[in-house]
Parts: structure tokens; C-alpha cells; sequence
């Protein structure tokens, strides 16, 4: 089985005990006092101009021993995870139940991983290292899931209840024989389908604030379908239709005709206001005879995520929106640090990490 999360004294966690269950103000500002210390804006840019691994460790955890990057990366993950663990005191039971289901996505980040590896025929040792520790409920049976030989007996293994189920349905639809980037986007659309239908649950007062953030995740995912899918690994877009997620700012006639959309301006040009807030001018000119960067694309999903994030954050400053705006924000502040751990491992240089930053404003790196 997987290691159990233990306490951490350098784990930013909220540690106060309650008089009452569900005290949610006194979260939310705790909450921003966390934001205050996030490694953001100046500070990220900053550590951006480092030069070795060893300075990076001991700028973000100064207290701490660091062998390598894989135990920095695991360790922003761990942190990030016990936090999050750390709020359930403060919330109500429907609060509970939604913010669960956002850490069962690091349960089927794990799932994935495993499933990449017996598909392709990898050895465990060679995946071990990219596996999150997580605690009991998200624990998997590592032992068991990576020893599988068939199809059949990785379900058995596979944690009981919904991701087992999805399972059990790919493999009718699928089989045993097919690529994995099919059953790991089928157990991705229906994460997605089930936050949704929760997101859909919350009261209007907590979902009109949240649910652009859920969307914006899912409109991601729904644009990888196609950089990823069609335009990187050619998969025929009629496949691909099967995993669209309904309720999104991305219908499902809009989808279809971006998987088979050949112009690349037009392509482009349907996503702004939907998935990106606008075109850059690096992509203005896009035509057939461009090579699309498609980080570029996905770069600016992610801003626009972020933007959502930090708006909601701050307009719903007490209320639940913050505290999943303050989860997004927790998100891109990992995906940075692990930008810049594996730019500066890469010796890629400052200029070209800061262009893979997911920052505030979008001129924010470039006024360094």
C-alpha cells in the first residue's frame, strides 16, 4: 500500500481547533493570510534567475533537507495535499463532500500513471517515482496494480466504486488492446461528468462563483483532446467526441467542429472567449503553413484559469468561492515551482522559464 500522509510541522495547514463545526469565515481568512505567502508575482520571477536546484530547495523550504528534484516536486504535492486535509474541520458536510472529490483526482493521477505502465509494459521501479504519497481513503494497492497481467485483474485491483466502475465500462467499449491515452481519457470525462453534476449540486449563492472555475478546468481538458489527441497523435476526431463534457462554455457542436476544424486561424479564433481570453500576437498570423506551438495554447488556458481563480478569490472573499479560488491559486503555484525545478535542472535559462509561468497579468514577465 501506499505511505500514509503523517503530520508535517512544516506543512502550512490550518491547525486551530474549532468551538463549532463549519466555520468558514475564520478558513477563509486564514486563507488569505496563506495567499499573502504564496510564491507568486515578484518573488516567482525571482527564483526564476536561479541557477541550480540546490538554491531553488533552499529558497522554498529553507528548513528543510532536499535530495533531489523528484523529492522537491513530491514534496510542493504533499504540503499541498495535507493542506486540503486541513480545511475539512472548518467545513460543512456538502463543502466536505466537494472538496473530496477534488483530492480523488490525485487518486486518478496515480491510476493513470499505473495504467500508462502496464499498457506500455513499463517496470514498476521505472514509474515508482512519479506515483503522489497520499493518504489511506486515496491510497492504492501499488503492489497488487503493478503486478497485474491482464486487463481483468489491474479493475480487480483498481480502487472499489467509481473509478472501478469507469474502468469496467472502458474495457467493454475498449478492450485490453488498446492505447491508454483512450482509457485515460475516459476516466478523465467522467471525473469531470461527476464534478459537474457536484458543482451543479452546491447552492446558486456558492456555484454561480465556482462553477467558471470547473468549467475552465473542463474546457481545458477539452482543448488537450485535440492539441494532444488529433494534432500530436493524429487519433480521428469522431473518437475523440465520445469524451466531450457536457454544461461547459465549450457545447458539444462547438467541440466536434474544433476537432475537425483544418484552418488553424479558425481553429484559434473559436477558442478566444471560451477557453483563452485572447489571441497573442505571436498567433495572429497563424495560417497552414505555421507550425502551431501548441504550449502556447495551453499556456493561456491555464492564465485564464488563473484569472478565474484569482477573481473569485477576491469577489467571494468569505464565502466557499474563495476557498476553491484559493485551491486553483495553490495549483498554478505548484505547476510553477515545477517549472522552474525542472527549467533550472534542464538548464533551459531564465528567459525561457519565465515564458512557461503562469502569472497574474499576462505582461507580468515581461517587465523583468
Amino acid at each position: 500500500m501506499q505511505e500514509i500522509i503523517t503530520e508535517d510541522k512544516d506543512v502550512l495547514t490550518v491547525r486551530k481547533k474549532l468551538t463549532k463545526a463549519g466555520d468558514l469565515d475564520f478558513l477563509a481568512a486564514l486563507l488569505h493570510a496563506r495567499y499573502s505567502k504564496m510564491v507568486k508575482g515578484d518573488r516567482l520571477i525571482e527564483l526564476s534567475r536561479i541557477q541550480n536546484l540546490s538554491d531553488l530547495f533552499q529558497s522554498v523550504y529553507p528548513d528543510k533537507t532536499i535530495e533531489d528534484n523528484n523529492d522537491f516536486q513530491k514534496k510542493i504535492l504533499f504540503d499541498f495535499i495535507s493542506e486540503l486535509y486541513g480545511f475539512y474541520a472548518y467545513l460543512s458536510k456538502d463543502y466536505i463532500c466537494f472538496i473530496n472529490w477534488l483530492t480523488m483526482r490525485f487518486q486518478l493521477e496515480n491510476l493513470k500513471i499505473l495504467l500508462r505502465g502496464f499498457f506500455n509494459k513499463i517496470p514498476f521501479l521505472r514509474i515508482k517515482s512519479f506515483i503522489i504519497n497520499l493518504p489511506g481513503a486515496l491510497s492504492l494497492n501499488l503492489k497488487k496494480l503493478s503486478e497485474a497481467e491482464t486487463f481483468d485483474e489491474f479493475i480487480k485491483n483498481s480502487p472499489k466504486g467509481f473509478f472501478q466502475d469507469i474502468l469496467k465500462s472502458a474495457a467493454k467499449i475498449y478492450g485490453d488492446k488498446t492505447k491508454p491515452f483512450f482509457i485515460e481519457a475516459f476516466l478523465d470525462s467522467a471525473y469531470f461528468n461527476e464534478l459537474i453534476s457536484k458543482t451543479n449540486s452546491l447552492k446558486s449563492t456558492d456555484r454561480d462563483y465556482i462553477k467558471p472555475i470547473v468549467d475552465q478546468e473542463i474546457d481545458i481538458f477539452h482543448l488537450m483532446l485535440i492539441t494532444r489527441g488529433v494534432m500530436n497523435y493524429n487519433l480521428p476526431p469522431d473518437q475523440l467526441k465520445l469524451f466531450h463534457v457536457k454544461g461547459t462554455a465549450i457545447p458539444k457542436r462547438i467541440f466536434t467542429a474544433l476537432l475537425n476544424e483544418s484552418d488553424l486561424g479558425l481553429f484559434i479564433k473559436k477558442l478566444e472567449g471560451r477557453v483563452i481570453d485572447f489571441i497573442p500576437l505571436e498567433l495572429t498570423k497563424t495560417d497552414q503553413s505555421t507550425a502551431l506551438d501548441l504550449s502556447i495554447l495551453e499556456s493561456l488556458a491555464w492564465k485564464r484559469f488563473n484569472h478565474l481563480c484569482h477573481r473569485v478569490f477576491y469577489t467571494n472573499h468569505m464565502g466557499f468561492g474563495a476557498v476553491i479560488g484559493y485551491i486553483g491559486l495553490r495549483r498554478i503555484e505548484i505547476f510553477n515551482l515545477i517549472v522552474l525545478s525542472e527549467g533550472i535542472k534542464e538548464k533551459f535559462g531564465s528567459d525561457f522559464i519565465r515564458k512557461h509561468l503562469i502569472l497574474k497579468d499576462y505582461g507580468e514577465a515581461s517587465h523583468v
